[in-house]
């Protein structure tokens, strides 16, 4: 048996990693789909925070482009 496989092997959820182009297009697609099926079921749940997602987007894509433009 490996090491993967013993009982008690912490997993590393924040490990770096390097995807191709395309896999970040498939993930992004991924993401998208999620969100939008999330937004549909529960439309009335989020509809009350509209506002406040909008400005998380906002914000969260505004940083994104600052760290793409300084490098």
């Amino acid at each position: 048996m490996n090491d993967l496989m013993k009982e008690g092997t912490p997993i590393d959820l924040f490990k770096t990693f390097k995807l191709k182009w395309w896999q970040t297009g498939v993930f992004k697609l991924g993401t998208y789909t999620l969100g939008i099926a999330i937004g549909t079921y529960w439309h009335v749940f989020f509809s009350g925070y509209l506002l406040i997602l909008v400005i998380v987007a906002v914000l969260s894509l505004a940083y994104v482009a600052n760290v793409w433009w300084k490098q």
